[in-house]
């Protein structure tokens, strides 16, 4: 793909932002799909680069730890030869009492073209929104949302499946305290999919628009097209939610045997970081029906899909 396929038109228009799918389409969903299958070319070449945001400066801003979604991040906007500014809230001034705002502002005087944020606070981006005036992406807050995450998790589903409409997704474990959660709950629906999340009945939301839940495995995993088992998040658990291990192993771990309660073809995901043996019986991760690795190798290309919706012809 040469620079100038890569500077294509859009058919939609692009949003100003990536907060959460509100304010997304169908329409511009796909189309952002289509560039990283674009950018999954790029990807596949010996030099793995294009000039796309040349010029540009993005600023991955974490004041939440992250393996995958900040490396991720910071290799797509390099990709496309973006300036990249790497900020850790571990080792910066608000260990002194600086505001989520200020650190932003000072980092604002610098010069930043976009903002990837992750932090353990919800609502935070959409605050960064109004306060810097500047492309917001966000990489995660608090329960809330993790769009990008749920991006690659559908772009996977839709390599393996070919499309999302009239499909049962199965997503198990900690709902309650998951986004990743959330924003599938989100975006599957509006590409045409049935999603169901399942866990025990103290790791449930009351309710979440456009998805089923359940307490029952069995009733979630019978027939699903695609299963995703997620990490219990013990980090934000109360005392008292979580049943011990063994009871949770015993009535929610993905095992080779419950996973044949979903279609014979059914692929296997978790978003990470993975607790083995524990979610998922570990053997399963590197199994024939498993998408982990491929969610992350998915996750550079739709981030650098993302960066390019935003960025590109905004100046």
């Amino acid at each position: 793909m040469g620079a100038g396929v890569i500077a294509m038109e859009q058919s939609t228009e692009k949003p100003k932002h990536l907060l959460d799918f509100q304010g997304w389409s169908r329409a511009q969903v796909e189309s952002l799909f289509e560039t990283a299958r674009m950018m999954q070319e790029v990807l596949e070449r010996p030099v793995k680069k294009v000039p796309a945001l040349t010029g540009f400066t993005v600023a991955t801003v974490f004041f939440e730890n992250s393996t995958r979604t900040r490396l991720s991040f910071e290799l797509a906007a390099r990709r496309m030869s973006a300036d990249v500014l790497s900020f850790s809230g571990a080792t910066s001034s608000m260990a002194k009492g600086e505001s989520y705002k200020d650190t932003l502002l000072t980092l604002d005087a610098m010069g930043i073209d976009a903002y990837v944020i992750r932090v353990d606070a919800a609502g935070v981006p959409h605050q960064a929104v109004r306060w810097l005036g500047k492309p917001v992406i966000n990489a995660g807050d608090g329960w809330r949302a993790h769009p990008t995450q749920a991006l690659l998790d559908a772009f996977s589903l839709l390599e393996r499946l070919g499309t999302l409409e009239g499909k049962k997704i199965a997503v198990v474990g900690d709902i309650l305290h998951s986004r990743v959660a959330r924003s599938n709950a989100e975006l599957l629906p509006m590409l045409g999919a049935e999603v169901w999340l399942c866990g025990p009945a103290t790791l449930l939301p009351g309710e979440l628009p456009k998805a089923r839940l359940t307490t029952d495995l069995r009733e979630a995993l019978q027939d699903a097209d695609a299963v995703m088992a997620l990490r219990l998040q013990k980090e934000r658990m109360d005392k008292g939610l979580l049943p011990s291990e063994p009871e949770y192993i015993a009535g929610y771990q993905i095992t080779r045997e419950r996973l044949g309660w979903a279609k014979p073809t059914a692929p296997l995901l978790h978003p990470g970081p993975m607790n083995r043996d524990l979610e998922l019986e570990g053997t399963l991760a590197e199994s024939e029906r498993s998408l982990v690795e491929r969610q992350v190798a998915n996750g550079q290309a739709v981030r650098m899909a993302v960066l390019y919706h935003l960025l590109v012809g905004r100046r």
